[in-house]
Parts: C-alpha cells; sequence; structure tokens
C-alpha cells in the first residue's frame, strides 16, 4: 500500500512530534475505575506497541463533582501515570491526557446535585443542577489548570480540553442549556464563549509553552444548541488568542447519543459533513473521526486536506497492531472492526462495566489473554474442532496460532455459522466481516477445513485427534413460549406461518404476504432486523415484545433510534409488554403482558409471525464425547446460546486451553 501522509511525522504546538497521523482520541474504558490502573497502562501499552502515533486518554475528571474514568483530581494517581509514560515511551506514542467536567450529565460523590451552567437538567439523568456562582465557575477553572498541571509533571505531552459532547464547556455554549442572564450567558456565541475562553486561558498558563494544549469540539445536533458555524467561531476565537495547539473535531452529545459512536449502519468518514466545516478553517494542526477503519483511509482524508490527523478508536481496540500490520504490508492479516458497539459501547454503559471488543477477547484483559499472551503449545496435539461458526474459527485459529495441528468440521457448505443470516439484515453487512477474517487466518495458518462434514461421536474418536472443541451452535426453539408466561405458548405456534428470524433470512416462505409480526423475546438486535428486512420487502409489519423498551438489550449499543429514523415514514408500528395468545393463519390474537386473563386480548394483522427467542443449544455430541472421558470442550450457542462476543471469546479461550 502506498501511503502519501498518514505515515509522515507532524509537529504539534513548539516542540512535540508525532511520529505519524494516526491518533487513538479519547474514547471511555472504565478499566481505572477512577485510577490509572495496570489493566489500563497495558491496554494502552497495547496500542504503543502496535505504532499509534498519539493516544488521548479518556476523560481526567477535573473535580469531585463529576467522577468517572480516572478521578484526575487524585494526586495519588501520580504513580500510575509515571508508569503509563515509562511502558509508553520506547515506542514513540505520545500522549495527551482529556480534561474532563461532565456538568448536568455527572452526579458528584457527596451524593448532592450536579453542577451546571443553569438549571437545565440532563436528558440522561434528569436531575435539575446547581446554577454554578462565580465563586464555583472559578473554583472549576483552577481545576482544569491544576490537572493541567499535573499532567505535564507527570510527564504527559499534552491535553485535551473536552468542550463537547454536552459536558460543561459545551453546556456554556449552548444556547438552550445556557439560560443565565450574567456575564457567562447571553444571546451570541461570543458571551456564551466566556467560560470556555477563561478555562483555556487558565489551562494554557498553568504549563510550559512546550506543553501541548488542544480543544475537542462538536456540533451537537440539537436544536438551538452549538451548530457547526458557532464551533467554529469558538475555534477562532481560541486560535486568534494563542490559547489552543489543535482543534479535535466531533460531533453529538447526549441528546444525539448514537452519532458519537455510530454503529456499523454509518459509513466510514460518517462526520465529515460536520467536521470539514470546521476543520479545514483552522490553521492549527486538526483532527477528526467518524469510523475509519485502514489507514488508506485516513490517508486519503489527509491527502484530500480535510485534516492533519484521523482518528482510528475501534479500529485499533479491535486490532493494535493494526498500524505496524498496514505499514508492513500485511493490512489482510488486520482484524476488523465491524461497528457493533456490543462491548466497546455496551459494556463502558452498563453499570460497574468497562469496555471489551467483540472481535478482540483480549481487549480489556491484555494482562493475562489476547494473542500477545499465547504460547506456543509444550507439547503440540492433533485438535478438532467441530462447528465452522466464529466460536469454532476462533478456537481453531488460536490453537493453530499455538502450534496444534488443527481439523476443522463444518456439517454445512461454508463457514460462518449465524453471521450469514445476521449479515442479511439492512445495514448489518458488515457481521460477516469478522467471519471473512477468521476463514482467511485459518486458512493461512494450515488449518485443515473440512466442509460438508457431518460428525458422529463415533466418528470423532476414530479420528485420532488428542483435543475436541465443540462449536456445533443451537437450533430455534419453535415452541411458542415468551418467558414471561411459560405455561401460556402461542396456539398454533407450529403453522407453517410462523418461522424463526433464522428462516427469516436463509430459508423464508416464498411468498412472505402484505403484513408480518415480528415477537421479541430477547430484546437484542435480532428482531429489530427482521423488521426492518420485511419492511423492505414490502410488508407491514408490527414489532412486538413482553419487554419493557423497543430493543431492550439493543439500547445498550445505540442501534434502536437509527433504527426507528429508518422506519419514519414507513408502515411500522410497535407494542411493548404484550404477548402472543393465537396466531390465526391472517391475525395475531395478543394480549397485555400483564394480564394472563386471555380475555384482554386484541387482533394485529399477520399473514407472517417471526418469533425471535432464545434457541436450544446443540449440546447432543458433547454430552455423548463427555460421557466417554474424552479431551472435549464446549464454546459459544453449543455451550449456552448468547451473543457475538461471548462467542468468540468462548472459542479463544478453549484454543488457548490445549
Amino acid at each position: 500500500m502506498n501511503y502519501t501522509h498518514v505515515h509522515t511525522p507532524l509537529q504539534i504546538g513548539a516542540s512535540c512530534v508525532i511520529k505519524n497521523r494516526v491518533v487513538r482520541t479519547a474514547h471511555g474504558t472504565i478499566l481505572g475505575k477512577g485510577r490509572m490502573s495496570d489493566t489500563l497502562i497495558a491496554y494502552h501499552e497495547a496500542r504503543a506497541k502496535g505504532g499509534a502515533g498519539l493516544s488521548i486518554l479518556e476523560v481526567g475528571s477535573v473535580h469531585p463533582t463529576s467522577p468517572l474514568a480516572i478521578n484526575l483530581w487524585d494526586p495519588s494517581l501520580e504513580d500510575g501515570y509515571r508508569k503509563l509514560v515509562e511502558v509508553c515511551q520506547p515506542h514513540d506514542m505520545k500522549l495527551f491526557q482529556q480534561l474532563w467536567h461532565a456538568g448536568h450529565h455527572a452526579l458528584p460523590k457527596d451524593g448532592g446535585p450536579p453542577w451546571g451552567a443553569s438549571t437545565v437538567p440532563s436528558v440522561e439523568y434528569g436531575v435539575v443542577p446547581l446554577q454554578m456562582t462565580k465563586s464555583m465557575i472559578a473554583e472549576i477553572i483552577e481545576a482544569y489548570a491544576t490537572a493541567a498541571r499535573r499532567c505535564e509533571a507527570w510527564g504527559l505531552d499534552g491535553v485535551d480540553v473536552h468542550c463537547a459532547h454536552g459536558y460543561l464547556p459545551a453546556q456554556f455554549l449552548s444556547g438552550v442549556v445556557n439560560t443565565r442572564e450574567d456575564e457567562y450567558g447571553g444571546a451570541t456565541i461570543q458571551e456564551r464563549a466566556r467560560f470556555v475562553i477563561e478555562l483555556m486561558e487558565a489551562v494554557r498558563s498553568a504549563v510550559s509553552k512546550d506543553f501541548v494544549v488542544g480543544v475537542r469540539l462538536a456540533p451537537d445536533l440539537v436544536v438551538g444548541g452549538v451548530d457547526g458555524e458557532q464551533n467554529l467561531a469558538v475555534a477562532h476565537m481560541l486560535e486568534e488568542r494563542g490559547l489552543t495547539d489543535y482543534v479535535n473535531v466531533s460531533v453529538g452529545n447526549y441528546n444525539s447519543f448514537d452519532w458519537m459512536v455510530g454503529g456499523m449502519h454509518f459509513p466510514m468518514g460518517y462526520e465529515l459533513p460536520t467536521s470539514l466545516p470546521i476543520s479545514t478553517q483552522i490553521k492549527v494542526p486538526t483532527m477528526v473521526i467518524g469510523r475509519f477503519r485502514t489507514l488508506e483511509e485516513c490517508d486519503q482524508v489527509i491527502r484530500s486536506g480535510g485534516a492533519d490527523m484521523v482518528g482510528l478508536v475501534r479500529a485499533m481496540i479491535a486490532d493494535p497492531d493494526l498500524v505496524t500490520k498496514s505499514l508492513a504490508g500485511k493490512v489482510e492479516e488486520v482484524r476488523p472492526c465491524i461497528g457493533c458497539n456490543q462491548a466497546c459501547l455496551s459494556q463502558v454503559v452498563t453499570e460497574h462495566g468497562h469496555m471489551e471488543c467483540t472481535v478482540n477477547p483480549g481487549v480489556g484483559h491484555e494482562i493475562y489473554r489476547g494473542d500477545a499472551k499465547l504460547v506456543p503449545a509444550a507439547e503440540p496435539k492433533r485438535v478438532l474442532v467441530i462447528g465452522g461458526g466464529p466460536a469454532g474459527m476462533e478456537a481453531a485459529r488460536v490453537a493453530a496460532l499455538r502450534g496444534h495441528k488443527v481439523t476443522l468440521a463444518e456439517a454445512s457448505s461454508r463457514l460462518g455459522g449465524t453471521l450469514h443470516a445476521a449479515c442479511k439484515a439492512p445495514t448489518r453487512h458488515g457481521m460477516i466481516d469478522i467471519a471473512t477474517w477468521l476463514e482467511a487466518e485459518i486458512f493461512r495458518l494450515g488449518v485443515e477445513v473440512q466442509l460438508s462434514t457431518y460428525m458422529e461421536p463415533d466418528e470423532v474418536l476414530a479420528s485420532g485427534a488428542e483435543a475436541v472443541i465443540v462449536a456445533t451452535g443451537s437450533t430455534a426453539r419453535g415452541n411458542g413460549i415468551v418467558y414471561s408466561h411459560p405455561g401460556l405458548p402461542m396456539r398454533n405456534h407450529d403453522h407453517p406461518r410462523v418461522i424463526s428470524g433464522h428462516d427469516l433470512y436463509l430459508d423464508p416462505p416464498r411468498d412472505l404476504g402484505k403484513s408480518a409480526v415480528v415477537i421479541d423475546d430477547t430484546g437484542h438486535y435480532e428482531a429489530l432486523g427482521a423488521c426492518d428486512y420485511l419492511i423492505e420487502q414490502g410488508l407491514a409489519v408490527t414489532y412486538m415484545t413482553r419487554m419493557r423498551m423497543i430493543g431492550q438489550q439493543a439500547q445498550m449499543f445505540s442501534m434502536v433510534e437509527p433504527f426507528l429514523r429508518r422506519m419514519k415514514g414507513k408502515p411500522f408500528n410497535y407494542l411493548i409488554r404484550h404477548r402472543p395468545v393465537e396466531f390465526t393463519g391472517s391475525e395475531l390474537i395478543i394480549a397485555p403482558h400483564h394480564f394472563s386473563d386471555e380475555d384482554v386480548t386484541s387482533r394485529l394483522p399477520a399473514d407472517l409471525v417471526v418469533f425471535c427467542t432464545s434457541p436450544e443449544p446443540n449440546r447432543e455430541l458433547y454430552t455423548a464425547l463427555s460421557d466417554r472421558n474424552t479431551d472435549v470442550r464446549v464454546v459459544g450457542d453449543a455451550n449456552s446460546p448468547r451473543f457475538l462476543p461471548v462467542a468468540i471469546r468462548e472459542g479463544h479461550l478453549a484454543g488457548a486451553s490445549i
């Protein structure tokens, strides 16, 4: 690959030179649980080894009124920061710290109300904040300055002042959040920018001229909020005063949260339409982000003059060695980010969670697992993996990496398992990327693949395998049960026009009809994808679930709102807290979830019913082999049907354990 810009150095500020234009902009990991932990250090060290030129550490809270990922107000974090700098320096990855206060998006440690620009509550918590007094404003500004001073003393190269995404500085900038009538409010962006300017002045004065001070800005996509033109005005004000060494441009806030971490429904560079009108008008270096996955994509943006640096965040979560592999001409070996957000985002927003990765089980666990921790097997064995879905392929890949002689037997005519169904849903074609990569890797590593090969227990025992990994997947139940009412299965559930989500994509009826009801008993994306697919086929669709909200689990990885936007103006409706009672062949009789009395029913038109529920694990082979004292492991859906991150993780651990 011939790169023109992305691999070249760039000077930021008076003296900081980054070795290439790849930036890992700040992203929540929660690996430190408020501290600079060994786990968080190991995560960043892996990306330093992988070739990134610059990493911006996740939000460092400057004040106890805004606790979260790294509580930077605590001076006892010094030892952890010095250790981080020490392990990253040999790899020449520069380190900036993002400085942050969430304002009304955080609940203070003392249990009191949030601090905010005014008394407007956040969309997230709904708690009315304290409108900050001038003394409170001064306290927070000094806290930013103190945090910056510490970062320089502890050996970092710069700070990234977070004035975007609806956090405290952005709350002062917003015309709908900042309703103050003093000098920190006002009708114009120039008036409302006073807090940000004073904040940046304090930070700049607290550090040396060689220490980089940058700013993150973002159009928030909120009516009356901070738009692109206003962000550009703020950037120019800071630039004219010499207060920023670079501008980092993003998009969105908590009112438009799904834009902040765009899923696979967004194209590469989806933020550019809102970022380029800012980034191309700035004299100091600029950086942009937006679901970039390859160095070639980054190079194209820089080459066209769109920015000086490009962020590769989730791409380098999925593969920390992306840069080194790409520069070495091994692009095809880069493990792809699929943009599913099921572990990187979902794990962070859940209470007490921390970041992981769907396609890379080592993420967040770099100290003890992942490819970098694999060691050659002391005694290479003949390993048989049965099942070629994501769990089986990952197991085969890892076992082969460790030097075992691996055979993979798959009953169907192709590898990939249920991902072939998942990728059929509109906007979900990226799901197949990880299967494509795994398939290429197992062939590269010399795994013997036997397709259209169904194995009975006696055949497994006769194969000569010294260790067996069973990854035989699962089968749709077809029992008509929603598990809020397990004793009341839907009557007529065995009708030929009641099908599973898997069947919808891979073995649908010849005539789908004109109307459908999709029943969601898992709350994951499967049912939403089925609705999207059926709408594209021209049907009128009703989504129904026993749960409290549409796509209850999919909410955590920001896929519900984009789905609902796609449904605008289409023949789509949804019902929550309902259950099916009976399918008549042309109608679905339903009842409210909270009634077991079937007298309280209504009817929905339905030529087709798609029943999305947890499937049954195919454990028969595993059970039979276990009874014969075989060295056998079971992974993925065959173990227990869950979701893709778990399947790949279990495959990895099984391959590593032999």
